[in-house]
């Protein structure tokens, strides 16, 4: 591709991918290690392999590549922000990020957080390759537990939006156009009954609670409908 091919990608498109949150998770000589992730996912069912990229500097990357075994902790929508905060701003390398977060480990002695998921998966890296900034693990499931259709997945849209979680300089994710001082990302849903534009000030319209109401008519949500 030319580059002036490439000064042509609007960056926006990126809004519209879909991510969710991941705390991996691993283990050398007792010692356990982890960092947020929004890269994870399925890339095979036969056999289950999953890819995910870590960045050069992160320190489980170095681990990854020693221990070759991880567990994904899929975070759930109630997942507490400074356990978030605690993987993904955090170095391993001089912080033992899970000495104050509840987990448990597997039979494989892999971390698991006792709160705050939907689910875990236990893996194997079966190959890797380096690419300019991070590394791109393949991993094979041998083992995967979920907890239960009570409960939502957080995605990587929901963190930022909902959540206003800020973004770690070696995420490979976008920034969210509202973090970079511009209009919220995402359609805008006007009232049937009155008028009234939602903006996603308080963010996105699917993630408002079933209970709300429009705040000019109080019509119920079911009112909205997509502005145009």
């Amino acid at each position: 591709m030319h580059e002036e091919e490439m000064n042509t990608v609007n960056m926006s498109a990126f809004y519209d991918l879909t991510y969710g949150m991941f705390i991996l998770g691993t283990v050398k000589d007792g010692e356990y290690y982890g960092c947020t992730v929004n890269t994870v996912v399925q890339i095979s069912s036969d056999p289950n392999l999953l890819s995910v990229s870590i960045h050069h500097d992160n320190y489980t990357n170095k681990i990854l590549k020693e221990s070759r075994l991880a567990s994904v902790n899929i975070l759930a929508q109630g997942a507490p922000i400074d356990v978030i905060q605690t993987f993904g701003f955090k170095s391993g390398a001089n912080t033992n990020k899970f000495e104050n977060i509840a987990f448990l480990p597997t039979a494989d002695n892999l971390p698991v957080l006792e709160e705050g998921i939907c689910g875990w998966l236990e893996c194997k890296v079966v190959d890797y390759m380096e690419l300019p900034a991070s590394t791109l693990f393949i991993l094979e499931v041998f083992e995967a537990e979920r907890l239960g259709d009570h409960v939502s997945p957080m995605t990587y849209a929901y963190y930022q939006m909902v959540m206003r979680g800020g973004v770690p300089t070696n995420a490979p994710g976008h920034t969210l156009p509202e973090e970079e001082g511009g209009a919220p990302a995402g359609p805008q849903y006007v009232c049937s009954i009155c008028g009234y534009t939602y903006d996603n000030s308080d963010g996105p319209f699917e993630f408002l609670p079933p209970d709300w109401r429009c705040p000019d008519c109080k019509a119920q949500k079911p009112a909205f409908v997509i502005k145009t």
